[in-house]
């Protein structure tokens, strides 16, 4: 299974693609003993799902230099405020105000050194200019059964907003 680096706009198919569903699912497995679909009770493995009904936010970005999103379910459209084509033509940079990008790129690095990070807490802004907490977030290196990097995906459940 390859997947294409950079733009997700050329595979819009990555929404409701059941072996993009497949990888982020092991290889979160892989890292942490369990997957997306053992997360909540009665989930079932089914990319759609994922996609249109999930009750956590579920979004990945590439391994460009500078990071695109490729991937965002319904729940991280609405959080952030942005569709799925405008989702996936953000620089992931953007979703943090510039304060704060020091330490979102603190957090990548760690969870490129160490593979994950499951108790992330952090700002980030939609679209709009809102910005959000999030908390309990998880976040890891999206990497195959041959060992290859396809990015870091990031999933949480919990975010308030800031005044």
């Amino acid at each position: 299974m390859t997947f294409p680096l950079g733009l997700a706009a050329t595979w819009p198919d990555l929404a409701g693609n059941a072996d993009f569903a497949a990888l982020l699912d092991r290889s979160l497995c892989r890292l942490m003993g369990h997957g997306l679909f053992q997360t909540l009770p009665g989930s079932r493995p089914d990319a759609a799902w994922l996609y249109a009904e999930a009750p956590f936010c579920l979004l990945a970005h590439d391994t460009q230099p500078d990071p695109i999103f490729i991937y965002g379910n319904k729940a991280v459209q609405a959080c952030f405020e942005y569709d799925w084509e405008d989702l996936t033509q953000l620089p992931s940079r953007l979703s943090a105000e510039f304060p704060d990008r020091d330490e979102r790129q603190r957090l990548l690095d760690t969870v490129r050194s160490q593979g994950f990070i499951a108790d992330y807490r952090g700002v980030r802004i939609a679209k709009s200019g809102r910005r959000f907490f999030i908390e309990n977030a998880t976040v890891w290196e999206v990497i195959d059964e041959a060992g290859i990097r396809h990015g870091q995906a990031a999933m949480f459940a919990s975010w308030r907003d800031l005044p």
